[in-house]
């Protein structure tokens, strides 16, 4: 058997004959973020052991839902594939597990077996895209990446495949923090509640990347905790990936299937979907009236001054915990900035353990705005991206981060902040529903396609 396989949330596994490759193998024994997220269906038990069986492992950056040590448990003897990440701490802290571990040069064919090979490509945003060729076809797994200074580089590989499957994240939005409150504490409506239809995004996607048929992926997770189940209203089921899908370049295939790499077959998989189970805070190793410590407070102090871009740009980041306030004073605009109100156990390991993104992406932390419309791009990407996992803290340090990714492809990044700068500028002037915006955004995309 020459095939893919596409199940759980981010995974795939890659067949010629035997199981040869899997991708972020997330079998949710024990639920991601905090206990907050578990899968939507449940991986068959065959499925299982393929992925148990395969002699690669690919993982795409470090989110649990992606990177499951508990499913990683029972696959040392594999090898650990992974991007070249500006860091290195997957792989450090693999490697310090006893995991076989290998980093993969960007744009670099790497062969796995006679008739499948990858590439893989990293970026700024610490995520990362893998290139999977099975016989004639070409599988393009973007997971959670969107382009940041690759897309024209992936678009023309995908032009010398007859067909090529695209593989991405694409839903309401959940899948970020989108647990904001305004300052009388009512909860604030997501960008989701006003989102087009999903399937309109996923053929636009399709279309700029020129690839003939698309797979729904890195999207199939629920709400699992009482703090955090007001968030499954904004997940998105299997069959919104259709609305609005119209395309005349590419075809929509189920989430869930096995496409035979020789006839180009695809059998739909059909796991079954997981009953509705919720876990209490407690459960999860949480209590909302625990209360932070003198030796937190100083951890807390430590963890966000030493972020010096969020220092620079906010005055303040306010934690309420257990219903007592700790503010941490910081060198910013007095008027500017954030409060998170979170249980005391889990901000607590997002601090020490330098994994602030699964916190807000959790969703029951609870995140007021003060004078900042929005987290980005001032604080998650220099908090979680370039400090957290890029080791990247002091400005110099962001610096120096940056040129390692220019220097890898300088044109391409360039050219990519300018579209950004553009994108920024134009897009505001447009109704979304205007037929004026749809035809800039059409222009856009041919644009960069050329």
């Amino acid at each position: 058997m020459l095939a893919v396989r596409t199940i759980g949330n981010a995974t795939l596994v890659a067949y010629e004959g035997e199981p040869v490759l899997t991708t972020d193998p997330w079998l949710d024994r024990s639920g991601a973020y905090f206990g907050s997220w578990g899968l939507s269906h449940h991986v068959p038990a065959q499925m299982v052991d393929d992925i148990a069986k395969c002699p690669f492992v690919w993982l795409s950056h470090g989110h649990p839902d992606h990177l499951d040590l508990e499913s990683l448990a029972g696959m040392r003897a594999s090898c650990i594939l992974l991007p070249e990440h500006r860091g290195g701490r997957i792989h450090a802290e693999l490697s310090q597990q006893g995991f076989r571990v290998r980093v993969l040069k960007d744009r670099q064919w790497l062969r796995l077996s006679p008739r499948i090979r990858v590439m893989t490509l990293a970026d700024y945003n610490q995520d990362a895209l893998l290139l999977l060729e099975v016989g004639s076809r070409l599988f393009v797994n973007l997971n959670d990446a969107s382009d940041r200074g690759w897309g024209r580089f992936v678009s023309k590989i995908i032009g010398g495949y007859r067909e090529s499957y695209l593989l991405k994240l694409c839903g309401f939005g959940d899948a970020d923090m989108i647990n904001f409150f305004d300052e009388a504490g009512q909860r604030i409506d997501p960008p989701a509640a006003r989102s087009e239809p999903v399937g309109r995004k996923l053929a636009r996607q399709a279309e700029f990347y020129g690839v003939t048929q698309v797979i729904p992926f890195s999207s199939f997770h629920r709400y699992q905790r009482s703090d955090s189940a007001w968030a499954n209203v904004w997940t998105t089921p299997l069959e919104a990936y259709a609305d609005g899908f119209v395309s005349s370049k590419a075809t929509l295939l189920s989430a869930f299937v096995q496409v035979e790499a020789t006839t180009g077959a695809v059998t739909e998989l059909r796991p079954q979907a997981k009953a509705a189970q919720m876990r209490s805070p407690e459960d999860c190793g949480d209590s909302w009236v625990d209360q932070l410590e003198a030796d937190d407070v100083r951890l807390a102090r430590d963890y966000f001054v030493s972020r010096e871009l969020v220092r620079q740009s906010f005055g303040f980041v306010r934690l309420r915990v257990g219903g007592r306030d700790t503010v941490i004073d910081l060198d910013g605009d007095r008027k500017r900035g954030i409060t998170f109100e979170t249980p005391r156990a889990s901000l607590v390991s997002a601090m020490k353990h330098e994994i602030f993104d699964d916190l807000l992406i959790a969703n029951f932390a609870k995140t007021t705005l003060h004078g900042v419309a929005s987290l980005y791009p001032e604080f998650t990407p220099p908090v979680a991206k370039y400090a957290d996992n890029g080791r990247a803290r002091t400005r110099a340090e962001v610096r120096h981060y940056f040129f390692d990714y220019l220097k890898r492809n300088p044109t391409s990044l360039l050219l990519h902040a300018l579209e950004k700068s553009a994108h920024a500028r134009v897009r505001p002037l447009f109704s979304k529903d205007s037929r004026a915006y749809a035809m800039a955004r059409r222009l856009y995309v041919d644009l960069k396609r050329a």
